[in-house]
């Protein structure tokens, strides 16, 4: 068993400059913590996994395919592998949990 706490997390992927950082990899799940600030651009690309999001904290738009939809903290959306996607009119500094399935490598 693992055991994480989001602020440590937080501290952690912070203290990296990174806007994704994963802390969790097994062969058939990634787990990854993904910040973007208020106003910026998503630049991520479709992946090779499946991907669950769940939002932290913040607000904006999320786009997937043909798809738009408002997240906010509590929302759960599900993109499947190889789907163009991205959060777009960040109005809110946004955090995600991020499930990868199989594991990410990229």
């Amino acid at each position: 068993m693992q055991v994480f706490e989001l602020d440590e997390v937080t501290r952690t992927q912070q203290e990296l400059g990174e806007s994704y950082h994963q802390f969790l990899s097994e062969g058939s799940l990634s787990l990854g913590l993904y910040v973007l600030p208020a106003a910026a651009t998503d630049t991520q690309t479709p992946h090779n996994e499946d991907e669950v999001y769940y939002v932290v904290r913040g607000r904006a738009m999320v786009e997937v395919a043909c798809d738009r939809r408002p997240v906010r903290a509590g929302s759960i959306i599900f993109v499947a592998k190889d789907v163009d996607h991205r959060f777009v009119d960040i109005e809110e500094d946004l955090a995600l949990l991020v499930f990868f399935a199989p594991e990410h490598r990229g």
